[in-house]
């Protein structure tokens, strides 16, 4: 995959597990998780007068998808232990780096009748243990199948039998379009089995990964996410299927403000297949930063040694087609190399210096983490 640098104006993309360390709170909305289960947020109620639904059908139709589907939906609790600096300033503490015990909660469903649970890999990141509380208020360990960074996915297991479970339907998002009626189950401030409805705001957004790579074909929506929504499901009423995995929102708040981000469950699900298959996951990579330019997408930097510079690549080179795909801008760009399989080979067409050349790319496979070594 390719990656692109971040539009000048400024986005605060959010990922949206709730975590805390001991002693201070971590990121917007954070509460503390103790050894009992998380305490109740303290929050000041507002009386809204209650007003007359609109349709009494559209109301019943969302109970239903709810009775049906949150069963299907999980509270997972993250334990991580983590360095917190050289002792601190505490007399009777040794020198040296002290370790922290670190709780983090988000969402994840199910997917089948084995115990296979899909959620987002920032949700389970560097997890000593994971525990999955289900609606009924039972719990049980989980194990961490295998988890993808490039597009924020992660697979774990718990031992269930199937007559316990309840896996959710998945669908499609190639289809997906502005104006669907989504909701979202999920986490948000430790509030297990929320409900929040909405619809898709737009569709082909570009969002970021874990590891800075880039997400394409992210779904927006304004269906109210928080954190801790994280890993939960993004679910089409009409044809309750889940279209995505909510993942992040903008806000200069921390907050929901309506602009929330999903990756599409097309991606997500192709790669839980090959994680629960005990495959390894990998994705075509260019070795280029690009920015979005008139009639293609202009490199703005390549990286020493990848594919692109092997190719001959340039910075200034503007890539007006890949593979056959006529690229309009970055995030087509970045979309038809997500595409592509590692090791393929791929025709590029290209102007510099008002010259149009075409020359062929043998891909490379995405490394794990974004390189430092891109130069001008």
């Amino acid at each position: 995959m390719d990656f692109r640098l971040a539009s000048p104006r400024l986005r605060r993309l959010l990922p949206l597990a709730v975590a805390v360390a001991a002693g201070a709170g971590a990121g917007a909305g954070a509460y503390a998780l103790t050894s009992n289960g998380a305490s109740t947020p303290t929050t000041s109620s507002v009386v809204v007068p209650a007003q007359p639904a609109s349709s009494t059908s559209s109301v019943d139709s969302l109970t239903q998808l709810y009775n049906q589907d949150a069963p299907g939906v999980v509270d997972i609790t993250v334990t991580s232990t983590s360095k917190s600096g050289s002792g601190g300033t505490n007399p009777f503490q040794l020198p040296g780096p002290s370790q922290q015990k670190q709780e983090a909660e988000g969402t994840g469903f199910e997917i089948d009748s084995s115990g296979n649970i899909l959620t987002a890999e920032h949700v389970v990141d560097g997890a000593s243990s994971i525990e999955v509380e289900f609606q009924d208020g039972s719990t049980a360990k989980a194990t961490l199948v295998g988890a993808d960074k490039s597009t924020d996915t992660a697979v774990i297991h718990v031992d269930k039998s199937a007559s316990e479970l309840h896996p959710l339907a998945l669908g499609s998002s190639t289809a997906v379009q502005p104006g669907q009626s989504v909701v979202a189950i999920g986490s948000p401030f430790g509030l297990p089995e929320t409900m929040t409805a909405g619809i898709v705001s737009a569709t082909n957004r570009t969002i970021t990964a874990p590891n800075r790579f880039s997400i394409t074909d992210a779904i927006q929506t304004d269906a109210a996410i928080n954190h801790g929504n994280s890993g939960g499901p993004l679910i089409d009423v009409a044809t309750n299927t889940v279209i995505g995995i909510n993942d992040q929102i903008e806000s200069d708040t921390n907050d929901n403000a309506g602009v929330g981000f999903a990756v599409p469950i097309d991606a997500a699900q192709k790669v839980a297949r090959t994680l629960i298959a005990g495959g390894t996951v990998q994705h075509a990579y260019l070795g280029v930063t690009i920015t979005s330019a008139a009639g293609g997408a202009r490199i703005t930097c390549v990286v020493n040694g990848g594919p692109a510079a092997s190719a001959g690549l340039k910075q200034g080179d503007v890539i007006s087609r890949f593979a056959g795909t006529t690229i309009d801008d970055a995030d087509t760009l970045t979309a038809a190399v997500t595409q592509a399989r590692p090791g393929s080979k791929a025709t590029v067409t290209l102007r510099h210096r008002g010259s149009t050349k075409q020359v062929s790319v043998t891909l490379g496979s995405q490394p794990s983490s974004l390189a430092n070594n891109c130069t001008p």
